[in-house]
């Protein structure tokens, strides 16, 4: 079976009255990336993007041009982040919202439900965090707001580049377990999309834990778990702590080689079990957010990244039934998570994964 090859896209890059609120006027996830340096020798920060620039999301041709390289990249769609806090109560939705009014880009898309509070958070020294301020809170306040979201997607749903796994709309709920009633609400989905002569909806719960979630995901009515592995099993057990301890020390960030973890990026589970969708990654460097506090990866190349690509790919193209890999992420500048081109790679992580995809499809 082709894989598809779904890119979770970041709609945060154009000013909006709460981020000034917030930041500070005309903020951006460009302000921190603009700001970041270098925390360790051979560190590479800052990121700075080439053909694209610093770019504004308001601006059509910028969205335009995101498509043309997912294209080259081999990339099928774009899962936008959208922001629901409850009660009507969104952020960052005028990117997509322009999507679908205008019709442009002609580019495959889906939706992701970002569910989680926003807070402001404050560390000590010891890289631990003493205080957050919640900025704006993810709330449930049951079927009434349920049917206000769906409504207030609508016109995504019936557009025809929404994505479909087997005919169904596909969707994805970022924390599904963080969600006290997350059946009730895929089951009221359900039924407005029937009253409103649309298909079913194919519902992915991503896990950044998925060992221990999974099941629990697949319990609550989900169709498949978007397994994403940001770093091996014992980065949750003692080791894990001695290296967070090593680091609070040292003030650095915490790393991992990333020519040693794409290998454990994937399990049998995303490779063999149709429920389990693989998440890849190319980089991670959350330091321009958390400085010190971050993690990061290290030697994370185009060329690593190839093999993570053939590993993921493959092992969907073997299955009967599901074909999706989801690419986290198109454009997540903040956290060095990110596909556009830079200073220093250029277009080598678009060229990888294209490498990847053209090699998987002509077995």
């Amino acid at each position: 079976m082709k894989p598809q090859v779904i890119a979770f896209y970041l709609p945060q890059y154009h000013p909006t009255a709460h981020n000034d609120e917030w930041w500070g006027k005309g903020f951006t996830e460009w302000t921190n990336v603009v700001k970041a340096k270098p925390l360790f020798r051979g560190h590479y920060q800052p990121k700075i993007p080439t053909d694209l620039g610093f770019y504004d999301l308001r601006v059509p041709e910028v969205r335009e041009q995101q498509a043309q390289l997912a294209r080259e990249a081999g990339v099928d769609g774009f899962c936008y982040y959208e922001y629901w806090f409850g009660n009507g109560h969104e952020e960052l939705e005028m990117p997509f919202r322009e999507v679908v009014e205008s019709g442009k880009p002609d580019f495959p898309f889906c939706l992701c439900w970002a569910n989680e509070s926003w807070f402001k958070k404050f560390w000590n020294n010891e890289g631990s965090v003493v205080d957050k301020k919640v900025l704006a809170e993810q709330t449930y306040p049951g079927k009434e707001d349920y049917e206000k979201h769906f409504y207030a997607r609508l016109a995504a749903f019936k557009d025809a580049r929404y994505i479909k796994v087997d005919g169904k709309l596909l969707y994805v709920i970022y924390k599904p377990l963080l969600m006290p009633d997350v059946t009730e609400f895929m089951q009221e989905w359900q039924r407005l999309a029937r009253e409103n002569g649309l298909p079913e909806f194919y519902f992915v719960g991503f896990s950044l834990l998925p060992d221990q979630e999974g099941d629990a995901i697949l319990s609550k009515g989900c169709n498949s778990v978007g397994a994403c592995r940001m770093s091996p099993d014992w980065v949750h057990d003692f080791k894990w702590a001695v290296r967070k301890l090593t680091s609070m020390i040292l003030q650095r960030p915490r790393t991992n080689d990333y020519r040693k973890l794409w290998h454990v990026l994937l399990t049998d589970k995303e490779r063999k079990d149709e429920r389990y969708c693989p998440v890849i990654m190319p980089n991670w460097d959350h330091t321009p957010r958390s400085g010190v506090n971050g993690m990061l990866y290290t030697h994370a190349t185009p060329d690593e990244f190839h093999k993570h690509c053939l590993d993921a790919l493959s092992s969907v193209a073997a299955k009967k039934d599901n074909p999706l890999v989801f690419l986290k992420s198109w454009n997540e500048w903040g956290e060095g998570n990110y596909m556009e081109p830079d200073m220093k790679f250029g277009k080598g992580f678009i060229h990888a994964l294209r490498r990847a995809v053209d090699a998987v499809c002509a077995k």
